[in-house]
């Protein structure tokens, strides 16, 4: 159990239970009991800011398609904050982040330093599978024949 005990105030202003290992370090526990606000923070700006709460469709599919795209538009626009050092909308309680570094033998997609094809890949045509001659072809049929007699039924 965490409690969080303002200095200077007469009782706790929070309670957070966790399951973590006893031998946690106070400093990961408490990262890990503040975790929930950002996760809730960054879903307000989903809603608001990025149109996840405008979505008034009926559909699963259509409301996964809304949900991927404005999530996808959040990352870019988090990521494009980062790299310029800028603050996430002026808003107060933001912790810096950096920005992972790149392994050094990096090369992005397109780049004209990855022109060449890969010469690991094996390029040679796959063998083409035998067919049995020996068993005579047959027809398909394409539409069943149905053995039940159509009947209209109205209301």
């Amino acid at each position: 159990m965490l409690i969080e005990w303002p200095a200077g105030d007469a009782e706790p202003s929070k309670y957070v239970l966790s399951t973590l290992p006893e031998d946690t370090p106070i400093n990961e526990l408490v990262g890990a009991a503040h975790q929930r606000w950002r996760i809730e923070r960054d879903y307000q700006d989903l809603k608001q800011d990025f149109g996840l709460g405008h979505y008034e469709g009926r559909g699963w599919r259509g409301f996964h398609h809304h949900a991927s795209l404005s999530i996808a538009a959040y990352g870019f626009l988090m990521a494009e904050r980062l790299i310029a050092e800028k603050p996430v909308g002026g808003k107060k309680n933001f912790i810096e982040r950096q920005v992972p570094a790149l392994p050094e033998d990096y090369i992005p997609r397109g780049s004209p330093a990855r022109a060449t094809a890969r010469g690991a890949l094996d390029h040679d045509t796959a063998t083409q599978p035998e067919l049995r001659t020996d068993r005579p072809s047959r027809t398909v049929p394409l539409l069943r024949q149905s053995q039940r007699k159509a009947t209209l039924v109205t209301q």
